[in-house]
């Protein structure tokens, strides 16, 4: 019989059990396990003869195996389920007599050692009087008075621990109580936490809740948390991606804090460290074969094959710096040999390079061009002193004042980053593996142009564009040419202006380093010469003779 405690929270915990049953039967009518005969079955539900007046319907759903066929026919005997129904006609359940006979079968299994046996369920049902808690295809009764559950929260479906406090076999009935449970379990947890700290073994647990934290593992019946950083040597481990709730661990335990009540367990610990046998056969600068175990947008860890894995940063991939992610280079189960670049046993770290076992791209471009040689590659990043052009493997530097003849042009105000440009070499430093480019030597510089229309000592006249501590600028067409300050003379620098007119004689161009100097003194002695020249000329010539002569 299912009784249905609607009114049990009018008693309290003091009440024995049976008035509450016997309470509860005031406004339900018993029910009873009958044979009955199956007289006809239709699309919806089946016709059962129990002996009323009235045959019962059982709806088809009752009857059918999961995949839909029936499991009995017209004329077949059938044990059911009979209580009082709407009107004359009786209710009749076939899955209610599978549960009624389970729980006798259950009741006689327990006997009379039943009290504070624990039973794990799930809450499937709210009533009156409390829940209906379902485990391995048996129903309980748990009392609200007894269950330790807020009457407003969301229990259905919740799983739970309870002790068996009751069991009433005339009524078919097992009683449950949570608040019994939590009462002995309080003690027996940190009773049997302490015991399996102190025995130091090895034990074999249930995995019975798994969390972004851990799992919670149960063994003998303490449950206790293992740390996710508990469950490998490897590290980290999210526990989700190896284990599922019902699998069976090995664990040790290894701390109980007596205050919080908290158990920790470990994997990890029921096996010798691995660390301490690399530690003295790994050194950096190995290279060992090791298995691609995972794949993220910033590295790839590997498993040397001990429990351990290593990481394999992004960086050390390829001496291509322009990996978008590991994936286009790597996949999981992958064998690749790495180097060794650091291992910390203290710390349980251990990192491999994958490129440092790869020729280097430097070298090879080192092989295959030279200084002057005309190339293209990509621009690959700007900064505010030029920008590094890619070509594969291998970055150069075009330098702000190898882009442009005007001091002013940067390469960021010229380029953006994905341009394919042209690129002169203009050296490739081998040791400390620099390329340095060049796109101004594509064109003519301004002292080029400059010296094919001037030459050294000729006359030239600009206009003042800057004012520096060691000289003054001057444009001469198209040429910033230098006035250093020595050679102002006779002008006097604290004296001119910006856009005041000053000529000079060339006495220097530097096609090379696009540079041209004006001196105004050599003006000025150019001048001396050429007024003497002109004074010696030969209307004008006197002899030593001449001069001593009018002086006599």
């Amino acid at each position: 019989m299912k009784v249905v405690l609607e009114n049990l929270e009018d008693f309290d915990e003091g009440e024995n059990f049976a008035k509450l049953l016997e309470e509860s039967e005031k406004s339900y009518e018993s029910g009873v396990v009958k044979e009955g005969l199956i007289v006809s079955i239709n699309d919806e539900y089946a016709m059962i003869d129990v002996g009323e007046k009235i045959e019962g319907k059982l709806g088809l759903f009752e009857i059918k195996d999961t995949d839909g066929r029936l499991l009995f026919n017209e004329g077949d005997k059938i044990q059911v389920y009979v209580s009082r129904g709407r009107g004359e006609r009786p209710s009749v359940s076939y899955k209610k007599a599978i549960r009624n006979k389970k729980m006798q079968e259950k009741i006689k299994e327990l006997g009379q050692d039943y009290k504070d046996k624990v039973i794990e369920g799930k809450i499937i049902k709210k009533n009156k009087g409390g829940y209906i808690v379902e485990s391995d295809g048996i129903e309980y009764f748990m009392p609200k008075f007894n269950s330790s559950l807020r009457d407003d929260a969301k229990n259905i479906d919740k799983k739970i621990k309870a002790c068996i406090v009751n069991i009433r076999p005339e009524d078919n009935s097992i009683i449950l109580s949570r608040k019994r449970f939590f009462e002995i379990d309080s003690k027996n947890q940190s009773e049997g936490a302490k015991k399996l700290v102190e025995s130091g073994e090895v034990h074999q647990g249930v995995v019975k809740n798994i969390t972004t934290f851990g799992m919670f593992v149960e063994v003998g019946g303490v449950e206790g948390l293992v740390h996710y950083t508990e469950i490998s040597h490897r590290g980290s481990i999210n526990p989700a991606k190896h284990y599922k709730e019902g699998d069976c661990v090995q664990v040790k335990a290894i701390a109980y804090d007596e205050a919080k009540k908290r158990l920790s367990l470990s994997i990890k610990a029921t096996g010798e460290d691995p660390w301490k046998e690399i530690q003295n056969e790994l050194k950096a600068g190995y290279a060992i074969k090791v298995v691609v175990s995972n794949i993220e947008p910033y590295g790839a860890f590997v498993d040397i094959g001990n429990d351990i894995e290593g990481f394999l940063h992004i960086s050390e991939i390829s001496w291509d710096k322009d990996i978008k992610h590991p994936q286009d280079y790597l996949k999981i189960g992958q064998e690749i040999d790495v180097e060794v670049i650091e291992i910390d046993s203290q710390n349980r770290r251990l990192r491999v390079s994958l490129k440092k076992l790869l020729d280097k791209p430097f070298n090879d471009f080192a092989k295959k061009h030279r200084a002057g040689d005309v190339i293209k590659g990509k621009v690959a990043t700007l900064t505010d002193f030029g920008a590094f052009v890619n070509f594969g493997g291998v970055d150069g530097l075009l330098h702000n004042e190898d882009a442009s003849w005007d001091k002013n042009q940067k390469c960021k105000d010229m380029l953006k980053v994905g341009d394919e440009i042209e690129v002169k070499i203009i050296k490739i430093d081998k040791e400390n593996e620099r390329i340095s480019l060049s796109i101004k030597d594509f064109t003519q510089s301004p002292a080029e142009a400059f010296a094919q229309k001037y030459d050294v000592d000729d006359i030239v006249k600009g206009n003042v564009i800057d004012i520096k501590d060691f000289g003054v600028f001057v444009k001469v067409d198209d040429m910033d040419a230098l006035i250093k300050t020595e050679d102002l003379f006779p002008l006097k620098k604290e004296e001119i202006k910006i856009g005041d007119e000053i000529g000079g004689v060339v006495v220097s161009i530097d096609k090379a380093n696009n540079k041209v100097r004006i001196s105004v003194k050599r003006l000025e002695r150019k001048k001396e010469k050429e007024d003497l020249k002109a004074f010696n000329s030969d209307d004008d010539k006197m002899t030593l003779g001449d001069l001593i002569k009018g002086r006599i």
